[in-house]
């Protein structure tokens, strides 16, 4: 294998090591936990200076992180509505 497919090799595999799915893991974050992950995904993506593959795969993360906020502030939004009309 070549030095350069070597590093390739390297770098997508690190990339799925950050996009693999931890969705036991990721259940037991809390809204605040998910939350300060996704805004440093964003700085890192908004920074501009990863690999692609990386890149990707922080993308893939942040998409699984923002539907876990999304569903845990839906769940909050529900509770409340349910002691609201109590």
């Amino acid at each position: 294998m070549s030095p350069m497919s070597r590093k390739q090799t390297l770098q997508s595999s690190a990339a799925s090591d950050l996009a693999a799915p931890d969705q036991a893991g990721d259940q037991n974050l809390t809204f605040e936990q998910a939350y300060r992950e996704l805004e440093q995904i964003v700085e890192q993506l908004e920074r501009g200076d990863l690999p692609l593959e990386e890149s990707l795969a922080l993308h893939a993360r942040g998409q699984r992180l923002a539907a876990l906020c999304a569903a845990q502030l839906d769940q909050a939004e529900l509770k409340v509505r349910s002691v609201a009309s109590s």
